[in-house]
């Protein structure tokens, strides 16, 4: 072992990865069909499952770029630990029971349960990928960013590792390995995170007013940490921030397949009131951790230079803080517990983008349902191996965005794109195919074109002087436009396809909600 590698962290991360693919080889020889492989053959109970949801939300975004945000930024870091929280709680009030009791696979089920199936499923399969490949690549950016600091390896070979372990969880173990791995993780990273705000608010005597103040006398904003302004400084990019996260929060993919592995609509309420408990208390943490860091990491030039620059990167925040509070040994606990849960996060995504292309694409689209369990099963394994490749070559081109940024962005998509076509699937009855793909593609093209052009890609990554679109994020423009086309191609469709849609909404809908086959 070299001098550069952290030996706590070592053994708590093999101990993870030992219990994991432990797991992984029992889920492996329980699951047979593709309701097992998909949704764990809904066995799953609710407060497992609520602790599932919280460990798919309380990813290394959250942990390592809200940390980040924060010490940058002060208070506007509360724009993600509110809109996270209130995202869930949407989902909580208004998905719940109708997304379980439609009894399906995949956000494509859902939307196509009373549309024309095969062009929605298109759509949505299409939706799911571009929201999940810019995900995991979030994920593996801040993984490969731990592995320098914690093993003194080379940034691509950590990025490597991670996309076999995830690629090894969910080809074999489906989503019964993902759901007790996402369990572990969260526990570990619940526990952790307590313990490292505790131990950081020892220094002002567990004061919250007094470290928020000393945090403003040596922050270069000053008093402006504590007021909203400090990331944006314009509405726009505020309003589309909340927007991203109560919308987009409801459209993530590997999010809504969890509603189909509880047994019943009770279950799936029951496992999202513990999710929001969960995340709730979880996103306060990382916020008290990030101003705490402002003060105690003052001054200490290994982990923040003159200019304010941390070592290794803003993501670094909440890793560097632990050593500072509570030495080696708790430094690379946290550091191990924060890779565990990129793990974790990683293959739930992938298992979504994998089914979007088995289950929806192959399955339904190309074999119109003529495909036995086993054949969609072993589809699922090849997509799951070819999607994990594509996201470990992408997440070496963005090695270097702030992952709580990335993250915020697949929200934005998954509200413009998913979101407008869930809720009116689910509650207009005037919906119509036409208007749903009409509808949902202009939310995609509207919200990638946007997102190229804005400060974020068009020059961080791009390098050009000056973005074309000004502001952070896109969800204010996009997001409505989705609605509005889709609102008004459905009233404008006159088509026999459009009567048909109309009428099979009620009928459809009830007996989804009675538990009867649609």
């Amino acid at each position: 072992m070299t001098s550069g590698m952290h030996p706590t962290a070592v053994w708590v991360f093999v101990a993870f990865i030992v219990v994991s693919l432990l797991i992984t080889w029992w889920a492996a020889v329980r699951t047979r069909s593709t309701g097992e492989f998909y949704t764990a053959g809904s066995r799953i109970g609710g407060v497992q499952n609520g602790l599932a949801l919280a460990g798919d939300f309380m990813s290394a975004a959250t942990f390592l770029g809200l940390t980040g945000l924060a010490f940058i930024g002060g208070v506007d870091a509360l724009l993600f630990a509110i809109g996270g929280t209130v995202g869930w709680a949407v989902i909580l009030f208004i998905f719940a029971d109708r997304l379980r009791n439609l009894g399906r696979y995949t956000f494509a089920d859902v939307v196509a349960f009373r549309l024309h199936p095969e062009r929605l499923r298109v759509l949505a399969a299409v939706g799911t990928l571009i929201v999940a490949i810019p995900y995991l690549i979030a994920q593996m950016v801040g993984a490969g960013g731990l592995f320098q600091t914690l093993f003194d390896l080379p940034y691509g070979l950590a990025v490597v590792i991670v996309g076999t372990l995830m690629t090894v969880y969910v080809a074999l173990g489906g989503m019964l390995a993902t759901t007790w791995v996402q369990v572990i993780k969260a526990v570990l990273l619940l526990s952790g995170g307590s313990a490292l705000a505790v131990l950081a608010l020892i220094p002002f005597n567990f004061n919250i007013g007094e470290m928020l103040t000393r945090a403003a006398e040596i922050h270069p904003l000053g008093d402006g940490i504590l007021a909203p302004g400090g990331l944006y400084t314009e509405p726009v990019s505020v309003i589309s921030l909340a927007l991203a996260f109560i919308g987009g929060t409801a459209g993530l993919p590997h999010v809504l397949m969890r509603f189909f592995t509880v047994p019943n609509a009770r279950d799936a309420r029951k496992s999202i009131g513990y999710a929001v408990t969960f995340i709730g208390y979880f996103m306060g943490l990382t916020v008290i951790i990030g101003f705490a860091a402002i003060v105690l990491l003052a001054g200490e030039t290994q982990y923040v230079d003159a200019s304010g620059r941390v070592a290794g990167g803003a993501n670094m925040t909440a890793v560097h803080l632990a050593r500072q509070v509570g030495g080696e040994v708790f430094f690379g606990f946290i550091a191990a517990v924060a890779f565990a849960t990129i793990l974790a996060v990683v293959s739930g995504i992938l298992l979504s983008a994998s089914a979007s292309v088995a289950h929806d694409l192959y399955a339904r689209v190309i074999r119109r349902g003529a495909v036995a369990d086993r054949q969609e099963v072993r589809v699922s394994r090849i997509a799951t191996v070819a999607i994990g490749a594509l996201a470990i070559a992408l997440s070496l081109l963005f090695r270097n965005l702030n992952i709580g940024v990335i993250s915020a962005l697949v929200l934005a998509i998954a509200a413009s794109v998913n979101f407008p076509v869930l809720i009116l699937a689910l509650f207009w009855p005037g919906l119509t195919t036409r208007g749903a793909l009409m509808g949902g593609s202009a939310g995609l093209v509207i919200v990638i074109v946007l997102t190229v052009l804005s400060p974020t890609i068009w020059v961080d990554v791009l390098g050009h002087d000056k973005a074309i679109y000004p502001y952070a994020y896109p969800t204010l423009y996009s997001m409505i436009a989705a609605f509005a086309v889709t609102i008004a191609v459905s009233m404008a469709d006159r088509s026999q396809r459009a009567q048909r849609d109309r009428a099979a909404y009620p009928a459809q809908l009830v007996q989804s909600e009675i538990g009867q086959p649609v």
